[in-house]
């Protein structure tokens, strides 16, 4: 159990955790001397505590190492600079002085605590009634004195575990320095103010320019403590509210660190090669050796540093790493140069400075020289003179808080200004009232203290204790006009960020922004694929097909009549394309066509002009003239599938597609019958068939073209024709190459359905021309129909696979009409050719073949046509052993005449 010391006694009222812990220190101090041995003690009526790290952190367990000259020093006279200032000023308190007692902490926490139990020791009563000297007699105490407020302390590890110890005295903190967000917590830091803005403030600045510059990708390290831990902790709260910014490592340097620790650190940043931003939350030591760190791993010039304010604008960092840690980017709460505070350090020497017992350790640092045979300087020989002028044989730069020491200074003294003026009236000096009071009574007219500081810059608190944030953005770079990078002024955060990006540099000059970032943007049209849990990482897909990128992160399919642009960030119609004149699939049946035609309409004026001749007459001109119709319309129809479609030309393909066709195959059908039905019925009778004159013939003929103008008929009713457009029959693989095809809304099956009638009349009249192949060329046309038709269905045999088997073809739309036109022009030149250019070539270049002959009965035509179907049999085939005969006309006997000779009959002639 923990005995508190004799003659002390605690408030009974506060945590026994916290009075356990109060009773150890007291112990401890009441052991030892407690006054501290080296600290500074200025009289006055009220006496203002500082802390300083005069000193850093001693090696192997000491508690205290080298001096600081700037972080230090620099910081400690300007609180008693501020004092000065304060005391002279006839309107800030008058007839009242201020002292101080000022404390190193050797920027060790623990040993600042130990440090801070003289503020308190006024406040700690004495039993000393058991208490004698050797020599009976009673001891004589020397009261201490009451410290109403602490200046201090610089860093956050240090303010949080003093602030714990002077809150349970009541005793006001203004900290010039301490950063850490955690220090906002009014409820556990209720006594603790600071002039500087907290680092949540500062973490917004840094996200702020992470965001600016673009990097999306950082690291962070922090000295393990308040100020670092706490500060990368707010830093990564923000970025993720703030969205966009990803972290890729959090390291933290230990207390006490050992040079491999600070080689692993790099080492472990170098893991993520893309993180070239570090977000750095340190003390100038660690600072200092990661950079040396850097340096070791040959890795100048890879890290992109964003450095707090502890590492500001100071030298002691970077001192001879000047190339690793150029282009670094630095923050500093707003400040200006004392020019008051400069005269006064620099007017200092070793005779008018002897209040600053560390002056002299200063002295030698400052100058590199020794001023006694005693001193702990063994690195240099050189002795000091004490004549030596800062400024003038040293380099000066006045660091960058004293500003905020002064400020701090002043706060507490504008506080204690209102608070004389409200309790005390007119009483000169401090007054009862004002002597008596409560330090919650202190801490209120702080906090409501507002006044110019003395940058000019007004000087304020929140209700946390906080001042506002404003911020200095510094970037070391190297110029032409010096050898060595320094700090260069490139923006300011006030709420919001300046930052000015043509005064950076990176290096050489004209060198862009460095990247860093997880993964490089996506090209347009591609879209982002997350990797789980690090919303910076992500891979980039294409958006392929006939998809378009969406967003960054989806892509999505265009309607059936759109296809992705070329960039594929939106959709655009699919182009509309018609099988066009030029196109070699129209050429050639074009070309077929057009020779069809003229040949049809030569025939045709032939037959007209040689009307009455005997082999047009032989011809029957009546069905001769329908079938050049018919012809002619087939040609005629490969210019309506080649047309661009319109309802008209549809309609009018409706028509005119098995028309001609049909027009064609029913004369001939009907022509073939005829010859079928004479022929069959002269073996029975010798009378003459019905229905075989011209008129018969042609309503004959005219009643099968009928059939199919009834079923178009019928097919308008039932579905009027239209266009459309097909996007599916070009629609290839690589969507620039899709097209849309504007059509005719008739089908592949509707197209043969239309087709198949004319292809019946095709089969049927081939069936005749089968059956009546036996029939004499001399007495008919039998055979020319024969060939005709057989040729024709050779072909149109080829047409059905070739048309259906392109149906999934990119080229199908070509293919089909080029495959229907041909098979159209071929079947109708067939016809032509075979049943009416050798009656042309006879009519045109052999006249005299064209010349009547003698009229036969039709009983002698059949008669003939019998025994000549005799003749053709095998001799062991004919009835009653017939021997071998001829039929045929006299047989001239004019031997020249006889390879001339041939018979053309009429059955238009013949009698019945």
């Amino acid at each position: 159990m923990v005995r508190h010391a004799p003659g002390t006694t605690l408030n009974p009222h506060l945590p026994w955790k916290v009075l356990w812990l109060m009773r150890v220190l007291v112990e401890f101090s009441l052991s030892q001397e407690i006054y501290a041995p080296h600290s500074i003690r200025t009289e006055g009526h009220l006496t203002l505590g500082g802390l300083f790290p005069v000193h850093s952190r001693g090696p192997d367990g000491e508690p205290c190492g080298d001096i600081k000259t700037e972080n230090g020093i620099h910081r400690l006279e300007a609180m008693m600079y501020a004092l000065d200032q304060i005391n002279s000023d006839d309107q800030l308190l008058p007839n009242i002085t201020l002292g101080a007692r000022i404390l190193d902490t050797c920027s060790r926490d623990t040993y600042a605590l130990e440090q801070s139990l003289t503020f308190v020791q006024a406040l700690i009563q004495k039993d000393t009634s058991d208490v004698k000297c050797t020599n009976g007699e009673a001891p004589v105490f020397v009261k201490p004195e009451k410290v109403i407020s602490v200046i201090g302390a610089s860093a956050s590890s240090v303010s949080i575990m003093v602030a714990n110890i002077l809150r349970l005295f009541q005793i006001p903190q203004v900290s010039y320095a301490s950063t850490a967000p955690e220090l906002s917590d009014d409820r556990r830091y209720d006594f603790f103010s600071r002039v500087v803005p907290p680092d949540s403030f500062q973490a917004q600045a840094m996200v702020d320019i992470l965001r600016a510059l673009g990097w999306s990708y950082v690291s962070t390290v922090a000295s393990e403590g308040s100020y670092g831990e706490k500060g990368v902790e707010t830093f990564t709260q923000l970025s993720k509210s703030a969205g966009g910014i990803c972290i890729a490592q959090s390291l933290k340097i230990p207390h006490n660190p050992k040079p491999e620790d600070y080689d692993k650190t790099i080492q472990q940043l170098l893991e993520t090669q893309h993180a070239r931003a570090v977000v750095i939350f340190a003390n100038e030591e660690d600072i200092r050796e990661i950079l040396n760190a850097t340096k070791r791993a040959n890795q100048t010039g890879h890290f992109l540093w964003i450095g707090s304010d502890s590492w500001g604008t100071k030298n002691s960092p970077i001192l001879q790493l000047e190339d690793v840690a150029e282009g670094a980017i630095t923050i500093l709460p707003k400040r200006s140069t004392i020019k008051g505070f400069d005269e006064y350090f620099t007017s200092l020497t070793l005779e008018n400075n002897r209040r600053n017992v560390w002056f002299a350790e200063f002295w030698e640092e400052n100058f590199d020289c020794k001023l006694l045979t005693s001193s702990k300087r063994e690195d240099t020989s050189r002795k000091c003179t004490g004549q030596e002028r800062i400024g003038v044989d040293s380099r000066y730069e006045q660091e960058g808080k004293v500003q905020f020491v002064i400020d701090a200074v002043y706060s507490v003294a504008h506080a204690l200004h209102s608070m004389h003026r409200d309790l005390c009236g007119d009483h000169h000096g401090v007054c009862p009232e004002m002597d008596k009071a409560p330090g919650k009574v202190l801490l209120k007219y702080i906090r409501n203290a507002t006044f110019n500081g003395s940058a000019g810059t007004t000087v304020m608190f929140d209700k946390n204790g906080d001042a506002p944030g404003r911020y200095d953005l510094f970037q070391v770079q190297s110029d032409n006009s010096s050898s060595l990078p320094e700090y260069h002024l490139i923006g300011q955060w006030m709420d919001f960020l300046h930052l000015k990006m043509e005064d950076l540099r990176w290096g050489a000059e004209d060198v862009p922004v460095p990247v860093s970032v997880c993964s490089l943007p996506c090209q347009t049209g591609e879209r982002k694929k997350y990797v789980k849990g690090m919303p910076c990482c992500w891979h980039c897909h294409l958006c392929d097909g006939y998809q378009y990128q969406h967003d960054e992160t989806s892509c999505r399919l265009c309607a059936y009549d759109m296809r992705p642009n070329l960039n594929r960030t939106a959709c655009e119609p699919v182009p509309v394309v018609t099988l066009e004149w030029g196109s070699p699939w129209a050429v050639l049946p074009v070309l077929l066509a057009l020779l069809g035609i003229i040949a049809t309409v030569f025939v045709m004026a032939t037959f007209v002009r040689f009307n009455d001749t005997p082999i047009v007459r032989a011809s029957g001109r009546e069905l001769s003239y329908v079938l050049l119709t018919g012809i002619f319309l087939c040609y005629i129809s490969t210019f309506l599938m080649i047309a661009t479609p319109d309802p008209g030309v549809c309609a009018l393909r409706r028509v005119f597609l098995g028309l001609g066709m049909c027009i064609s195959y029913a004369a001939l059908l009907t022509k073939t019958n005829r010859i079928y039905r004479i022929f069959e019925q002269g073996k029975r009778l010798v009378t003459a068939p019905r229905f075989i004159s011209p008129s018969s013939q042609i309503a004959i003929t005219s009643t099968l073209i009928s059939v199919q103008l009834l079923g178009v008929l019928l097919w308008f009713a039932v579905d009027p024709p239209d266009t459309f457009v097909d996007y599916e029959e070009q629609k290839a693989v690589d969507p620039a190459r899709a097209v849309g095809v504007l059509k005719c809304d008739i089908t592949d099956l509707q197209i043969i359905c239309s087709l198949g009638y004319s292809i019946l009349l095709v089969v049927t009249c081939t069936v005749y021309a089968i059956k009546t192949r036996g029939v004499p060329e001399d007495f008919n046309e039998a055979k020319p129909i024969g060939l005709t038709m057989y040729t024709t269905c050779i072909i149109w045999l080829a047409f059905i696979p070739i048309f259906f088997g392109t149906a999934q073809s990119a080229e199908k739309l070509y293919v089909q009409t080029a495959t229907l036109t041909i098979s159209m022009s071929l079947s109708a030149s067939v016809a032509l050719g075979m049943l009416y250019m050798p009656k042309v070539y006879i009519i045109i270049f052999h006249p005299e073949l064209n010349v009547p002959k003698r009229k036969r009965s039709f009983k002698a035509v059949v008669t003939a046509a019998t025994m000549s179907s005799r003749l053709n049999l095998k001799p062991s085939e004919r009835p009653n052993g017939e021997a071998k005969t001829e039929l045929c006309d006299k047989v001239p006997t004019d031997p020249m005449s006889q390879s001339t000779k041939k018979t053309y009959v009429s059955y238009n002639n013949i009698k019945t």
